[in-house]
Order: C-alpha cells, then sequence, then structure tokens
C-alpha cells in the first residue's frame, strides 16, 4: 500500500481469505452477466458492462457486506437490435429505470470458502431477495503491490417478479424468453482501506 501498510490475507479453519476491510469491485477482471432459455432451445447470455460495487470484509465472515450498482443501459447480448428491445419499457425500462441494485441482508457459511449470500436486488424499481452461491477462488497480491480477492457467484430469479414479463407464446407450446434467469458472475475486488 502506499502508506507503507501491509496488507495480509489470514487463515481461517484451514481457508485464505482476504484481510479484512474494504474492497472495491475491478470492472476491467469482472463480469456481471445472466443466462436465460430462448424458444426452449437454446441459451442467451448477456452481460453489464457498466457496474460498480464495494465488498466490506468483516473478520466474521458471515458479517461482511456487498453493495453493487448497475447500469441496466450497459447491457449487451452481443446483438444489437435485441439489446435496444431489452432497454425498452418491454423489459428493462432503462429510460425510468437506469441503475439496479444489489445490497446484501445476510452471508451464510456454505463450506470451506463459499457462503450464500442474500440480498436485495431492485430491477425496474422492483425489490425481490435473491440469494447468491459464492466461491472465493482466491487471494493474491498482484505485481503493483494491490492486494486482490476474486469470487464466483451464481443464482436464479424469475423476471417476473420484477416485473420484466413482457414475452410470446411459441406454437409447440413454451415462451419465447423462459421466466427463469441465471445469474452468472465473476469478480475481482481490489482492497482500498
Amino acid at each position: 500500500m502506499a502508506d507503507g501498510t501491509e496488507v495480509t490475507s489470514r487463515m481461517v479453519d484451514g481457508v485464505e481469505l482476504p484481510a479484512v476491510g474494504t474492497y472495491a469491485l475491478d470492472p476491467s477482471h469482472s463480469q456481471v452477466g445472466f443466462a436465460v432459455r430462448h424458444m426452449a432451445v437454446s441459451k442467451v447470455r448477456g452481460r453489464f458492462t457498466t457496474f460498480e460495487g464495494t465488498l466490506v470484509v468483516a473478520e466474521d465472515a458471515t458479517q461482511s457486506s456487498l453493495s453493487v450498482t448497475i447500469d441496466a443501459s450497459s447491457i449487451d447480448t452481443r446483438d444489437e437490435n435485441r439489446d435496444n428491445h431489452l432497454r425498452t419499457n418491454d423489459f428493462f425500462d432503462v429510460e425510468n429505470h437506469p441503475t439496479w441494485t444489489f445490497v446484501s441482508t445476510s452471508v451464510v457459511p456454505d463450506g470451506p470458502g463459499a457462503w450464500k449470500v442474500t440480498g436485495d436486488l431492485t430491477i425496474r424499481g422492483v425489490t425481490r431477495p435473491v440469494t447468491l452461491d459464492v466461491t472465493l477462488e482466491g487471494v493474491v497480491k498482484d505485481p503493483y503491490g494491490n492486494h486482490r480477492a476474486g469470487f464466483s457467484a451464481s443464482g436464479e430469479l424469475n423476471r417476473d417478479d420484477f416485473g420484466v414479463s413482457f414475452n410470446a407464446a411459441l406454437e409447440t407450446g413454451g415462451l419465447v424468453v423462459a421466466k427463469k434467469v441465471t445469474l452468472e458472475i465473476e469478480a475481482e475486488a481490489v482492497y482500498q482501506a
């Protein structure tokens, strides 16, 4: 660290955990994405390119917290027409709800280096609890002296619960876009203080 303070990880029950403190998500080394079944035969994946977040690692990991803000207009599914449709009132309504937020409410151990992190997810102004399965991928000091921690997280939500209900029925049964959405997150966070 610039102030000469050495940041070190710590061992808890045989697992190397990040040092206690505040971490900022590194957007260039993180991804906030999702997958949703399309036409009942394949999955479409998307990601958000603009987001920020703060992780506070407590001495007792269950007292840690996470807060993330996502720019909903930064949606990228590799199809400009689809992305533009997702930004409309049919789906995300970014004109009236430009940001989404996730604020953790509980952290429960789920095995060595793993936790169930429940939080309030707000999409389109609707807030619902969502639980993420979080795994610590590692702790490292980078070549520039920064202390980094990596996490993978996944979860599921029903998009209807957030008012993202646009759809069309298929002649063969089923829906063009499934209601269940799988969340896929890879996060790298950098120690701040």
